[in-house]
């Protein structure tokens, strides 16, 4: 009798034991978007780190070595749309950080709307050019909105994209008045954020700051050709002061200290619905230097990037501890270009596509074969937008007219290829095209895409920009740590597409709804 009563309390603490182990989940997801993060440099700078931080990470982490985006081109927004989406701008809408927007002929920045206000800032804001769910919104959906989803960046559209439509709050620094900011598209401000607000205002101290590096150990390593490390002081002046300031390595130690003000009075991780944070760090160039010019500030970057990583992971570590949290590390997966490079000196074949020139000279071919009418209405960032209106009423085929536009810009200098609409969404399969298709949207794309060949500059006088082309491999890691992640080194190609529904499985909710992929594991 009593062997009876052992085996069935046994397999009552069995079954008990099974049940708890199946409903438990994270109490908190960090997502973690490190701007420009390359993994050369990552793996370069090594000895500079300490034990807390990248290194930890590595060593504990189920490490991807081998990740890309599905989409180019690739910049800020629309990678962090991409990994929050688990799908591409093809879906999410998101090309760039800006736009042409062809009914009123002005570009859109990516989060604009004026019809939010703002906190801390001038700017309105809101994620209505988003047009699928994010993790974050289907983790408020799936907790009837008791989930808490916060997002920190230095950068508005980071902020933004990364809270998604449902989220509690976004805050980024403003670059008018180096104040933490917000939306009223989020609602009522929280109290925390307004005690942040009113408390760490770079404006009150970045005419004392100067970017040094942290310590004499950095700039001792020669990773690149160039072998000279120069000492640097940078100091934050003028009106782009806070824009400037978010392109040093000084800016991720703000990034954090808000991150840890949200954890310790968001009440995220505190009870056993799981929430979500989404941390946005910067490891790009400073000032839009060439990183063979500032080999020593791309040093300390990555120094105090590291110093930071270890400080937010003790503070989830005593807040919520990293058992219960599932944290996940990834790039942006692009490099700013350096527009400097005098590529001729050296007999390297470049040139200058002017899209102002360009624009004009394809109007005048269209008039000559349709009559006179201004059929480019505009133009922006390689793209060209023609003006259905016109071609409405002079009943021309949009088809037959950008067979027309594509046969006449390929006889220019420095185009390599030619991208229509029709072409991108019907045409059959060439090389690369999927990937050009995959950062196309019909809603605010242009009607052409004109590719410029590797080593010419795509100029654009009425905006004065300029863009060098290039299309190096740019290689990153995707990594996951924390909650029942096991340390793995992993070869296998993967893309960035798989984060969102890997997450998603892990707190047994719905992937967002435009994702198609499998979780990782």
């Amino acid at each position: 009798m009593k062997k009876q009563l052992l085996t069935t309390v046994f397999a009552s603490i069995t079954i008990a034991g099974a049940m708890a182990q199946t409903t438990s989940v994270p109490r908190l997801v960090v997502g973690i978007s490190i701007d420009q993060l390359r993994s050369d440099y990552l793996r370069a700078f090594m000895p500079l780190y300490g034990e807390g931080g990248f290194k930890l990470l590595l060593e504990k982490g189920q490490v991807y070595s081998n990740v890309q985006y599905k989409h180019t081109p690739v910049d800020r927004a629309s990678a962090i749309a991409s990994i929050v989406t688990g799908t591409v701008p093809y879906n999410h809408g998101i090309i760039a950080e800006e736009w042409m927007n062809r009914t009123e002929l002005h570009t859109n920045f990516c989060v604009e709307d004026n019809r939010q206000k703002g906190v801390g800032t001038r700017d309105g804001s809101s994620p209505k050019h988003l047009l699928v769910s994010t993790i974050g919104d289907e983790l408020k959906a799936a907790s009837r909105g008791k989930a808490l989803v916060y997002s920190v960046a230095p950068f508005r559209e980071a902020a933004v994209l990364a809270a998604g439509h449902a989220a509690d709050w976004a805050m980024w620094i403003d670059n008018e008045s180096g104040k933490w900011a917000g939306t009223t598209y989020y609602g009522e401000t929280p109290s925390w954020f307004r005690y942040l607000e009113s408390s760490s205002s770079l404006s009150d101290k970045i005419a004392s700051l100067a970017w040094k590096p942290v310590n004499e150990a950095v700039g001792g390593y020669n990773y690149y050709l160039t072998t000279t490390q120069k000492p640097f002081t940078h100091k934050f002046v003028g009106d782009g002061r806070f824009r400037l300031f978010k392109t040093s390595g000084l800016v991720n130690e703000e990034v954090t200290k808000a991150a840890r003000h949200c954890l310790e009075n968001g009440n995220a991780g505190v009870d056993e619905v799981t929430d979500f944070l989404s941390v946005c760090y910067y490891a790009g160039n400073f000032n839009g230097i060439s990183s063979t010019a500032s080999t020593t500030e791309l040093q300390d970057t990555y120094k105090r990037l590291d110093e930071e990583l270890a400080v937010l992971l003790q503070r989830i570590d005593q807040l919520v501890g990293l058992d219960k949290t599932l944290i996940y590390i990834t790039s942006t997966g692009y490099d700013e270009v350096d527009n400097s490079e005098e590529l001729s000196k050296y007999r390297i074949p470049t040139g200058e596509f002017n899209m102002s020139r360009c624009a004009t000279l394809l109007n005048m071919y269209l008039c000559a074969m349709y009559g006179n009418g201004t059929y480019v209405e505009s133009f922006f960032n390689g793209q060209f937008y023609l003006n259905h209106q016109l071609l409405e009423q002079k009943q021309l085929k949009l088809v037959e007219v950008l067979e027309h536009c594509e046969d006449f810009l390929f006889q220019f200098s420095g185009v390599q290829d030619v991208f229509t609409a029709h072409r991108i969404t019907q045409g059959a399969w060439t090389p690369g095209i999927s990937t050009i298709r995959n950062g196309f949207n019909p809603k605010c794309s242009g009607d052409i895409i004109v590719q410029v060949s590797p080593g010419w500059t795509l100029t654009d006088e009425n905006r004065s920009t300029k863009k060098l082309q290039r299309e190096s491999f740019f290689e990153f890691p995707l990594i996951f740590f924390g909650y029942t992640i096991q340390p793995e080194q992993v070869a296998t190609p993967v893309t960035v597409d798989c984060i969102a529904p890997t997450v998603a499985h892990h707190i047994r909710i719905r992937a967002p709804n435009a994702c198609a992929s499998p979780p990782l594991f």
